[in-house]
C-alpha cells in the first residue's frame, strides 16, 4: 500500500507502507527442492538380503518339483543337483574341464586385450592407416562369430588353440574399437603443446596418447573377460575333449539335466572369480594411472 504526503515546500510524495501480513502470506513461495539421499545398507544387511535370495529361490524349486508345479526332467531339482555336483567333483574330471576352460579363457583374454589395444593405439601414428583398416574392422565385429567357429576349428584343431583364438576373435575387436576411441579423444591442443616443447613424435606417443587411452582400455576389461568366456565356451561346444562347454553338451545330448545345471553352476563360480580378479585388476592399473 502507498499513501501521498505533502512537504514543506507543498511537494507530494508517496510513502510505501508494507503490505498486510495476510497479503505476504499469500504470496507463493517456491520450494526448495533437494536431491534424495538414500542411506547405504551395511555390508551385513546387503549379503543376508542376498543370501535370502538364494536360499528362497533353491527352496521354491525343490518344493515346486516335489509337489509337480514343474516337470522335474526338464527342470531337475537342487537335491538332484547336488548330489551330481559331488559325483562331478569325486570322478576326477572335474578339475580337468575348469582348467582347460580357464586357460582359454584367460589366454584369449589377454592376446585380445593386448593385441586390441596395440592395434588401436597404432592408429594414432597414420591418419591414412586408420582409414583403410577401419571398415575391415568393423565388418569383423559385426560379424557372427559363431558362424567361423566351425573354421577355426578345422584350422586349429580340436586342442586349446582353436578355443583361444575364437575368444581372441571376440575380445580383439572390441579392445582396438575403444583404444581408438581414445585415440581420438585426445586434445590436438595437448600434442601441439608437446611438440612445442621439443618433444619427438614417439615421446608424445609414450607420454601423452598412452597414458590417455589407458583409462579407455580399462573401462573395457570387463566386458572383455564375459566375452573371452563365451569364446571358449562356444568353441568347446563345437569340437573339445575337455572344458565345461563340452561337458555342458554332452548332459545335454544324454538328457542329464542335473549334470547340466551342475556345469552351469560351475561355469558362474569360474566367471565370478575371474571378474573380481579383473576388478582387481583394474584398481591396480588406475592407481599406476593416477600416480
Amino acid at each position: 500500500m502507498s499513501t501521498t504526503t505533502v512537504n514543506d515546500a507543498g511537494v507530494g510524495a508517496v510513502l510505501s507502507t508494507p503490505a498486510p501480513a495476510a497479503a505476504r502470506r499469500a504470496a507463493p513461495t517456491r520450494k526448495v527442492r533437494r536431491l534424495p539421499v538414500q542411506k547405504a545398507w551395511p555390508i551385513q544387511v546387503i549379503l543376508a538380503a542376498q543370501a535370502g535370495l538364494l536360499i528362497g529361490g533353491v527352496t521354491l524349486w525343490e518344493a515346486a518339483a516335489a509337489y509337480g508345479w514343474i516337470d522335474a526332467f526338464f527342470w531337475s531339482r537342487p537335491s538332484a543337483i547336488w548330489a551330481t555336483l559331488l559325483t562331478f567333483f569325486e570322478s576326477g574330471n572335474a578339475f580337468v574341464d575348469i582348467s582347460y576352460t580357464f586357460r582359454s579363457t584367460l589366454l584369449g583374454f589377454f592376446i585380445g586385450t593386448v593385441g586390441g589395444a596395440t592395434l588401436g593405439l597404432s592408429f594414432w601414428w597414420s591418419r591414412n592407416y586408420a582409414a583403410i583398416m577401419q571398415p575391415y574392422i568393423i565388418c569383423f565385429e559385426s560379424l557372427p562369430k559363431l558362424a567361423l567357429a566351425p573354421l577355426v576349428i578345422l584350422v586349429f584343431g580340436m586342442d586349446l588353440a582353436s578355443k583361444v583364438a575364437i575368444a581372441t576373435a571376440l575380445t580383439l575387436v572390441v579392445s582396438t574399437l575403444t583404444a581408438y576411441a581414445g585415440v581420438r579423444a585426445i586434445d590436438p591442443d595437448g600434442e601441439r603443446l608437446f611438440y612445442s616443447l621439443g618433444a619427438s613424435r614417439w615421446q608424445v606417443f609414450r607420454k601423452l596418447v598412452v597414458p590417455a587411452c589407458v583409462p579407455w582400455i580399462i573401462s573395457i576389461l570387463r566386458v572383455n573377460i564375459g566375452l573371452a568366456l563365451t569364446g571358449s565356451i562356444v568353441g568347446e561346444f563345437i569340437a573339445s575333449q575337455h572344458g565345461l562347454g563340452r561337458t555342458i553338451m554332452y548332459a545335454g545330448q544324454t538328457y542329464e539335466i542335473a549334470l547340466v545345471w551342475v556345469a552351469v553352476l560351475v561355469l558362474a563360480t569360474l566367471s565370478i572369480v575371474m571378474y573380481v580378479g579383473v576388478s582387481w585388476l583394474e584398481r591396480v592399473l588406475r592407481k599406476g594411472v593416477t600416480h
